[in-house]
């Protein structure tokens, strides 16, 4: 569906919200921002869960799971809190939703999976660090802002 941007038309079928380890804290502004955009449009919306190596062995460990159980990133990410509750909001709002899990470094697997799915828009999130109230971006926000092959959505946990 068409949506205007600085004055021209761009389609917004997709939307890409990319989260990771510590972004428990930005679910509800994270799925506001979420549903606010692809429900307006009825965009469908990949959930993304980027995990480094670490974390993901770690989060894959702490879930436990049958023996002979497929264990992917997708199967990990379905089952993270942050994931899950996104996925509630979006449900809530009646947004089509999928679900990704990637493993690698955070900020160039967001742009490898935005440019994967096709993204028309990614969404990430970050916090306000300086005491003036501006936001400072960490290198995975950088990352994505810099490199993704569509427009970013930068969302403050604290706003």
């Amino acid at each position: 569906m068409p949506f205007a941007s600085h004055g021209e038309d761009m389609t917004l079928d997709r939307v890409l919200v990319a989260v990771g380890p510590t972004d428990d804290d930005r679910v509800e502004p994270l799925a506001e921002t979420t549903t606010d955009i692809a429900g307006a449009v009825g965009a469908s919306v990949t959930l993304a869960h980027v995990f480094t190596e670490g974390e993901y062995e770690t989060a894959r460990d702490r879930l436990g799971g049958e023996p002979g159980d497929e264990v992917t990133a997708d199967s990990v990410a379905r089952r993270h809190a942050t994931i899950r509750a996104l996925g509630d909001a979006l449900d809530d709002a009646g947004v089509d939703y999928e679900v990704a899990g990637r493993v690698g470094e955070h900020g160039e697997s967001i742009v490898a999976l935005a440019d994967e799915v096709d993204a028309d828009l990614a969404v990430v999130g970050g916090r306000q660090r300086s005491p003036t109230g501006k936001a400072v971006f960490g290198s995975t926000a950088q990352t994505v802002l810099l490199s993704a092959p569509c427009p970013v959505t930068f969302v403050r946990s604290d706003h």
